[in-house]
């Protein structure tokens, strides 16, 4: 594959740990909601093409960053992210569930934003040592995990539509429980054809930052109508293209 040069090695992660004072209270498992709660470490490594690429991984005390107020992400929403989760299995080994595809879709939604992109592999062990770091955050419980936001943004200090020279991915961790209320016996859904998500040669396929503001209004409208979600329809003829929080399957029944 063609990364970014020099590609970042799992082998230097520089791991710097949290004191007592920046430990965080863990929140009861019955009480979880999404992105709400965090744990004690994050995962940073810089992209300088100036420096001759990727830096050297650091796992540090979670902490705030600090951004030019020119930053190209601020702007033109040079960023992209994945989504994944890892479990506590019943024997109580923890397991990240099929991460080499987040990788792989992270990569084609570098390209797409100009930003650098990297050895998929090298950063699963570096998020893995992230996990192992701050394991005791993974709930002991079927229906909770552990969330995993990596995230590249674009950190140029500088205006104008171009691609980055200078970038920034980061990996945070949160314990998380079920997305729905499990007391819930059906997802009800708003389908609008005036509104689409995604069109053929736009970037639907990639998980990126922009693609999410301009759904919130329609998810709000929903909302006041007791919808849980949006059914997003396509084209003419309405085609249905997918729901905001998870897939969507159709089952035809014949008379045969």
């Amino acid at each position: 594959p063609d990364y970014s040069p020099p590609v970042f090695q799992f082998s230097d992660v520089c791991v710097r740990l949290a004191g007592p004072h920046q430990l965080q209270p863990k929140p009861d498992t019955s009480a979880l909601q999404f992105g709400k709660h965090f744990t004690d470490h994050m995962l940073k490594i810089h992209f300088y093409e100036n420096m001759g690429g990727w830096q050297r991984p650091e796992i540090v005390p979670m902490e705030s960053i600090v951004l030019h107020p020119a930053a190209k992400v601020l702007h033109y929403a040079v960023e992209l992210f994945e989504g994944m989760k890892a479990y506590r299995g019943t024997d109580g080994r923890i397991r990240i569930f099929r991460p080499e595809l987040n990788m792989a879709r992270m990569n084609l939604s570098a390209v797409r934003a100009g930003l650098p992109t990297f050895d998929g592999d090298q950063l699963i062990r570096c998020l893995s040592r992230l996990v192992t770091v701050d394991q005791e955050w993974v709930p002991h419980s079927e229906s909770s995990s552990l969330y995993i936001r990596p995230t590249l943004i674009g950190i140029d200090p500088a205006l104008g539509v171009a691609s980055c020279n200078s970038a920034m991915l980061f990996a945070i961790l949160c314990p998380v429980g079920a997305y729905f209320d499990s007391k819930s016996s059906a997802i009800s859904l708003l389908a609008d054809p005036n509104h689409t998500r995604a069109w053929p040669g736009g970037c639907g396929d990639r998980k990126m930052g922009s693609n999410y503001a301009p759904t919130i209004h329609i998810q709000a409208e929903a909302a006041k109508r007791g919808l849980q979600q949006v059914l997003w329809l396509y084209g003419e003829d309405d085609l249905l293209t997918e729901v905001g929080t998870m897939n969507i399957f159709m089952v035809c029944l014949n008379d045969q």
